[in-house]
Formats: structure tokens, sequence, C-alpha cells
């Protein structure tokens, strides 16, 4: 059965930038098939997709990362990452990475597509 792990959260200041790691083991599909996605949950609001990669690296930003988030995957690693440049307050959240075994986006990353997820990593950006 797939299991994610994330790692790489961290308290920074605004403006400053992190990593996060999704690791997969124990698949019995190839990670390559499935479309990776990190989403995060803030206090008091729902969780939401940040940016999801399908099986063929097609991709996905919310509005707010565009141009400061880059999502990438290294099947070789059975790894995807989630680089934050320029952090703010605002993205201060738990991010989750999940899977889908579909791999197809269909321009869309939402939580109800995705049928396994990490424990989250806890970011924190604050002066």
């Amino acid at each position: 059965q797939l299991q994610l792990v994330e790692s790489g959260g961290d308290s920074v200041q605004p403006g400053e930038s992190l990593r996060l790691s999704c690791a997969a083991s124990g698949v019995s599909m190839s990670m390559d098939y499935y479309s990776i996605g990190w989403f995060r949950k803030a206090p008091g609001m729902e969780t939401g997709g940040v940016s999801c990669i399908s099986s063929s690296d097609d991709t996905y930003y919310l509005d707010s990362v565009q141009g400061r988030f880059t999502i990438s995957r290294d099947n070789s690693k059975s790894t995807v990452y989630l680089i934050m440049n320029n952090l703010k307050p605002e993205d201060t959240a738990l991010y989750y990475c999940a899977a889908d075994p579909i791999g197809v986006l269909f321009g869309l990353c939402t939580s109800s597509q995705m049928k396994v997820w990490g424990q989250g990593t806890q970011v924190t950006v604050s002066p």
C-alpha cells in the first residue's frame, strides 16, 4: 500500500525559501503513474490545493503561489518536491502531500481527487 511521508517544513522569515519533499514507499504501482499534489491547511481554514503534478508532468498552481512555488518529481527517488520561494506569512500552514492513481489532473488540484495522504509538515512564516 502506498505511503507518503512529507519533510522539509520549518519556521522561516518572510522572503525566505523552503523545499518540501514527499517520499513515497510501498507502491505496488510505480509512482510514475500517480498524480501528486501539495495541499495546505491553515488554522480556521479548509484544506486547499497548492500545487499538483500529473504523471505526464502537467502542473497546476494556486494563483497566490504562481511564480513563487515550483513542483517537480524525481520518479527514480519516488519523491515529489515543492520549492517555495519568497515565502509570505499567509503561506503559514500544515502542508500535506497526496496521491491520485488516476495520474491525470483534468486541470484540477482538489483534495477529492486524492486517495492517499501523508501526515503533513508544518511551515511557519513570521518576522
